[in-house]
């Protein structure tokens, strides 16, 4: 929750920024919208306001249509059969490989400044909360004390109203001493209240203005806005843009309802509807209830009004067009930000992969993961095709751990530290957790056991900046290397993605990168795990443990069997028990079941 808080808060920097965007647009569009869709487009940003707080980061418009396009997801029987099939791929297991050796990292937690903000957070919205419902006790007392409308003159133009409105459910009236303004307020029981000096001094012709606009507020649902705003106050009471564009989105309900009116009104009586909002903001004061809407407001807010009724006209065809394409274009914008907005409150990255061209299957590997959250990514090199399970885990951005270690390798070698031949680093006699590690090690042996000071003896001599130039070259995830070279691997800055993991292993495969040849035939052999004439199979796993809990396994690869050649990566994340090693299993499982890998 302190983690989340955080980045709630860094959040809010980019909600101010699309805020600011947002009025950008809506001024550019003003001539095009009318002034519903003006008002309408407030509730797009809303829904954006909600973002941060689903349970689930949100789907991108490419991932949206590829989640329509694969309804029907291919499917693997995960049987005792499809196990036992896999025979000596199942002896595997055992082997030092899947031993991945990992280092614990420690992490503070929680994050003290996290707390802090929380604190600070529920303090400012219990205020919020406490002013919200204590405007609305006040609203129940007038309630209470108000009387069923005994003017009968009156009666007869609400009934009149209604019908003039379009609406048909009978909204109770009553007349009250304690109101300045007329109001309508109740979500699921609406009623109107009427001051009764508005009663007594005001003509017929005026109320009737003042009991079409509260009907208009019950027309179009602004009771549900209005809780929705308040809602919205309250989790973003620290957020002045946020309150702005809440204000501003009162503002124009109001003009909104002003226009509905109009609608309704003939052309000779809009002067008579202005004047009578101009008299209300001379006399009356504005509705301090959050939960009811009215028809007064402050001289600033009237002025507004004004301007919009006398330069009102009914929209054309042509206009009514216009503001819809200006309405989705807005649209559009906003849905495009949100998933970027999920992201950022997710506290994580997700690759953002273009399937332009794409032949994409999704498949149904749940029962392979059990209580796991993972994913696996296959591509098929001759068919040019992939097959993924959970997309939306495979595009996010994790530790690669001992994943790296190939192309840190790789490195090394481009740079002569190592060389093929000759590319033994000797122990510096420093006592490791590890038995296997307390030794002089090649770069075969030192793939095979994960020998970490062994790849960090490789970083030492690169350098940090060399280390940088052929990440950047290779574009190695999200590119960031932190200062610390023993760890920016292990749990720290580097990140990267299943997806990436495969589109990086099939360019080092092909040699895309333009290294020496036989730097990458090295690398290939030194994590060649198994081999005959009918089938190899190649990777490297990979376990990111945090305060002694591993909660991060990998093991990506390739195949080559019969003329075809698969690349694969498998993640699994867990608050325990999350390893290479069991991501392994369940990649080989896979592999014999999706007839990729034999076990002959």
């Amino acid at each position: 929750m302190t983690n989340f808080t955080v980045r709630f808060f860094i959040c809010n920097i980019f909600i101010a920024i699309l805020i600011i965007v947002f009025l950008g647009i809506k001024y550019l569009f003003r001539e095009s919208l009318s002034s519903r869709m003006q008002y309408h487009t407030w509730f797009l940003l809303l829904a954006l306001l909600a973002v941060p707080f689903l349970p689930i980061p949100f789907l991108g418009f490419q991932e949206l249509l590829l989640k329509i396009k694969n309804l029907i997801p291919l499917s693997l029987a995960h049987s005792q059969s499809s196990v036992s099939s896999t025979g000596n791929l199942q002896q595997l297991t055992a082997a030092d490989w899947m031993n991945d050796f990992s280092v614990s990292v420690s992490r503070q937690t929680p994050v003290p400044v996290g707390i802090l903000l929380l604190i600070i957070w529920f303090i400012g919205m219990a205020g919020a909360f406490l002013t919200l419902v204590r405007s609305q006790l006040q609203l129940y007392r007038l309630q209470q004390s108000s009387l069923p409308l005994q003017s009968l003159a009156v009666h007869c133009l609400y009934r009149q109203c209604l019908r003039e409105a379009g609406i048909k459910r009978q909204i109770p009236i009553y007349s009250t001493a304690f109101l300045g303004s007329p109001v309508i307020a109740g979500l699921f029981r609406p009623c109107i209240y009427l001051p009764i000096h508005v009663i007594s001094d005001y003509e017929l012709s005026n109320i009737r203005y003042m009991l079409l606009h509260e009907l208009q507020h019950y027309k179009h649902k602004d009771a549900l806005a209005n809780l929705m705003m308040n809602l919205a106050k309250v989790l973003y009471w620290f957020n002045p843009f946020v309150l702005y564009a809440l204000k501003q989105m009162k503002n124009e309900r109001e003009i909104a309802c002003d226009t509905s009116v109009l609608r309704i009104l003939g052309e000779e009586e809009y002067k008579a509807y202005g004047y009578t909002l101009i008299e209300l903001a001379q006399r009356l004061s504005s509705v301090s209830f959050p939960f009811a809407s009215g028809i007064s407001g402050n001289m600033k807010q009237m002025e507004r009004r004004i301007k919009n009724i006398a330069s009102y006209k009914s929209p054309s065809l042509a206009k009514k067009l216009k503001g819809m394409a200006a309405f989705c274009m807005i649209a559009v914008l906003l849905f495009g930000c949100t998933p970027v907005l999920s992201t950022y409150a997710a506290g994580s990255s997700y690759y953002s992969w273009s399937r332009m061209g794409q032949q994409i299957s999704s498949l149904d590997l749940s029962e392979y993961f059990g209580d796991y959250e993972g994913c696996f990514v296959l591509y098929d090199l001759e068919n040019d095709s992939w097959k993924i399970y959970n997309e939306r885990h495979a595009a996010l951005q994790l530790s690669p751990n001992s994943t790296y270690k190939i192309y840190n390798a790789l490195f090394g070698l481009e740079e002569g530290i190592i060389t093929p031949e000759e590319s033994v680093i000797k122990w510096n006699r420093e006592s490791y957790s590890f038995e296997a590690w307390n030794a002089d090690h090649n770069l075969y042996s030192a793939m095979q056991k994960s020998v970490n000071w062994y790849f960090q003896s490789i970083d030492a001599q690169l350098g940090i900046s060399a280390v940088r130039h052929y990440i950047q070259k290779i574009g190695y995830g999200n590119q960031n290397v932190c200062d610390d070279l023993t760890s920016y691997w292990m749990e720290a800055s580097l990140k990267i993605s299943a997806i990436e993991q495969v589109e990086l292993l099939k360019r080092f495969y092909k040699n895309d990168f333009g290294f020496a040849p036989e730097n990458i035939q090295a690398v290939k052999d030194s994590i060649c795990l198994s081999s005959s004439e009918s089938a190899s199979l190649y990777g490297k796993t990979g376990t990111g443990r945090i305060n002694d809990q591993d909660i991060n396994g990998w093991f990506i690869g390739f195949t080559e069997c019969s003329g075809q050649t698969c690349f694969f990566a498998t993640n699994i994340k867990a608050e325990a028990s999350a390893t290479g090693a069991e991501a392994a299993k369940i990649t080989l499982d896979i592999l014999s079941d999706l007839h990729i890998l034999n076990s002959d």
